[in-house]
């Protein structure tokens, strides 16, 4: 049965460093380092854009996004639940669920958000993917797991990325949507698909948790250090 991730120190006097630690067995280890992978394969990598377009531009459009990056009323084309409207250096089939992944960036000015996703996006889906893939390396060893601080906040990520991808195939939308779950679930049979997905989403939910709540305790209070 697995165990949620517990934070300990490791070294001695003021070289004490935070380890991150928990079990899964074999199969639990399989399933979540599975979805990882099949994540990071659904994430497309575009060509990056020639670096002819000037450097003040791209500054440009940085200063035009300002601070609006809070949500607004998709378009009559946008899918419910996903980006309300795609640059065109993306596909437009794209998986939805993969959609959700990369938020715009201005919803305010469709332009600058579009040459800005067209400069960045290309380097933000191979970061993505690359966590992915290093967080389902790490958790692919032994049913004894034990982070270091860079590979938590990896693993940490590549959680949130997979409960976002499960959530959307799931129809997760709001708050209410997803504590709703349990309910959902009580009125499913035990051959019904959609169960297993909602079980995986809650060991997945409880594995995040737990995991946050072990990086929250290994950061010292203010005006403290740990000894």
């Amino acid at each position: 049965m697995a165990r949620g991730f517990k934070v300990r120190h490791v070294g001695a006097g003021r070289n004490k460093e935070p380890r991150y630690a928990a079990r899964m067995d074999a199969d639990e280890r399989a399933i979540v380092a599975g979805l990882m992978l099949q994540v990071a394969e659904l994430i497309e990598v575009p060509e990056a854009p020639s670096a002819e377009a000037p450097g003040d531009a791209f500054e440009d459009i940085v200063a035009r996004l300002g601070m609006s990056v809070g949500p607004a009323a998709p378009g009559p084309d946008a899918e419910e639940g996903s980006r309300a409207e795609r640059p065109g250096h993306v596909a437009e089939s794209e998986d939805p669920a993969v959609r959700r992944l990369f938020p715009i960036a201005n919803r305010t000015d469709p332009e600058a958000a579009a040459e800005f996703a067209r400069l960045s996006e290309s380097g933000l889906r191979q970061r993505k993917r690359d966590n992915l893939l290093r967080a389902a390396a790490v958790l692919d060893v032994t049913d004894t797991i034990e982070l270091t601080p860079a590979d938590a906040q990896a693993v940490l990520v590549a959680l949130t990325d997979v409960r976002v991808v499960i959530g959307e195939r799931m129809g997760l939308r709001t708050d209410e949507d997803a504590a709703s779950l349990d309910l959902v679930a009580a009125e499913l049979d035990e051959d019904d698909p959609r169960l297993h997905f909602v079980l995986v989403y809650d060991f997945l939910t409880w594995l995040q948790e737990s995991l946050a709540v072990a990086l929250l305790r290994s950061v010292p209070e203010k005006g403290t250090r740990s000894e």
